[in-house]
């Protein structure tokens, strides 16, 4: 036990030095660094979060209830991740704590913005981690195939609600309390030819 805290103890001291052009989480007991976001993933997270913030941040023109952050970092179990978008409904999270740095409370649904460089990391280590974490919903938008892959857990294991491509509408849950055109977040992203 005390060898773990230990290796814990030295990961987070390494995640603490690392510059700020790089983004660190610890994830099955492994300091992972990436670089901060390029153009295409940060512009549809962004985007993303502004069609979600008005009707279920602010309750404008949509249901309310929810507090929606931009990378955020979550301290779950023994790992950090820092997810692109995540949501916690008001009633678990009523507001941000004011001297909070990262959070400790499991949240309600997080996004993925999938790039070529963190894909395997998403969906095969930081996935997991929400599922045992109890993270009731999923996200995983792809902005160079122009994709959003839906999950909802269900027991502790995550199942597909639902996967589009293109320019579409969609209601995806948590928010499917509106519609989502999916071709105004993929409006100033070049599609690039598939391999």
């Amino acid at each position: 036990m005390a060898k773990a805290a230990q290796r814990l103890g030295t990961l987070w001291d390494q995640l603490c030095a690392l510059p700020p052009n790089q983004i660190g989480e610890i994830v099955d007991g492994e300091l992972v660094a990436s670089p901060r976001p390029a153009g295409p993933h940060s512009r549809v997270a962004s985007k993303l979060g502004g069609r979600l913030d008005g009707p279920f941040d602010a309750g404008e023109g949509g249901p309310g209830g929810w507090i929606i952050l931009d990378e955020p970092e979550l301290h779950l179990g023994d790992a950090v991740l820092v997810p692109d978008l995540v949501g916690w409904r008001r009633e678990r999270m009523p507001h941000v704590p004011e001297e909070l740095t990262a959070f400790e409370l499991a949240p309600d649904w997080i996004c993925e913005v999938v790039s070529p460089s963190t894909g395997t990391l998403d969906r095969v280590r930081k996935l997991p981690v929400c599922a045992r974490e109890g993270v009731p919903f999923a996200w995983l938008l792809e902005p160079i195939q122009r994709t959003l892959e839906v999950f909802q857990l269900l027991g502790r294991q995550w199942h597909t609600v639902g996967t589009w491509e293109g320019d579409v509408k969609v209601r995806a849950v948590p928010f499917d309390a509106i519609e989502l055109d999916l071709s105004s977040l993929w409006a100033d992203i070049r599609r690039q030819p598939r391999p």
